[in-house]
């Protein structure tokens, strides 16, 4: 079994002894890192401590999610001036996108929903990370999408990072010319949509995540969300795209230092 990378974790989110059995973990399950996102500033500083305690088994990303109320100005520039303080550390800024999920969520209660100021939200976040010639991380899926690659665009932001994306066919043939990651969640081993999209997707683009500790069905019904299970991922990208395991894990793992940058930071 290769070594792997989980590229989208909220360590952040668990508890702090199943964060130390997590980190304890992943040398015994060939897991080499993972990438901790952020949710907001609190999220932020939570997870620059987590790293300080396993400096070379987490790297930081730090932003904001869009599923949830928008920061005030003052919240906002706040996080902003901690951002620009700790881009050294950092590896990328995320998790930042937008809303789809409220927002349908909102339409389905037949509540109005203005994503004006998310979309407004996301171009200063994206401005940033092109200021500090930082890659993004993106929750950003189906229609969303589209708005995002106009805004990368916009910034001249090529190092994009879109995770457990869904979308059009049309939207996959954008992002892949442009060159865009997406990064495979373990939903590969039940869900059809997303083994689809892999099949289409050139194995160059591919990183795999847990999104942890998001829960998951079929095989991992009742389990809690752990790094290992990205091994499984790279299993089933692997048979998707007619490659072994060793193969397809090899080129996945160099995606994810390429990407991150990791190969000159351990």
């Amino acid at each position: 079994m290769n070594k792997a990378i989980d590229a989208h974790i909220h360590l952040d989110m668990y508890p702090e002894t199943e964060v130390q059995e997590i980190v304890s973990d992943l040398t015994e399950m060939k897991v080499e890192c993972v990438i901790a996102v952020s949710r907001h500033l609190a999220s932020c500083k939570a997870t620059k401590q987590l790293k300080k305690d396993a400096p070379h088994q987490i790297f930081t990303a730090y932003g904001f999610h869009p599923e949830q109320e928008l920061p005030h100005e003052a919240q906002l520039n706040e996080l902003i001036s901690w951002i620009r303080e700790e881009a050294n550390e950092m590896v990328a800024v995320g998790e930042i996108g937008l809303p789809y999920y409220s927002r349908l969520e909102a339409e389905e209660q037949g509540l109005a929903f203005d994503l004006a100021p998310y979309v407004a939200l996301l171009d200063i976040l994206l401005k940033l990370a092109a200021e500090l010639a930082k890659p993004v991380v993106l929750h950003a899926v189906y229609e969303d999408a589209e708005i995002v690659c106009d805004l990368l665009e916009k910034h001249g932001i090529t190092k994009a990072h879109f995770h457990w994306f869904k979308g059009a066919p049309h939207v996959v043939e954008r992002m892949m010319h442009a060159g865009y990651m997406i990064s495979i969640t373990p939903d590969v081993l039940y869900e059809e949509e997303i083994r689809t999209l892999v099949r289409s997707y050139p194995i160059k683009q591919l990183m795999v995540e847990t999104d942890g500790p998001w829960p998951f069905e079929g095989p991992f019904q009742g389990q809690v969300t752990h790094p290992r299970m990205i091994h499984a991922v790279i299993e089933q990208i692997a048979l998707l795209h007619g490659l072994t395991a060793e193969e397809a894990g090899s080129i996945i793992l160099e995606n994810t230092k390429r990407f991150y940058g990791l190969s000159t930071l351990y």
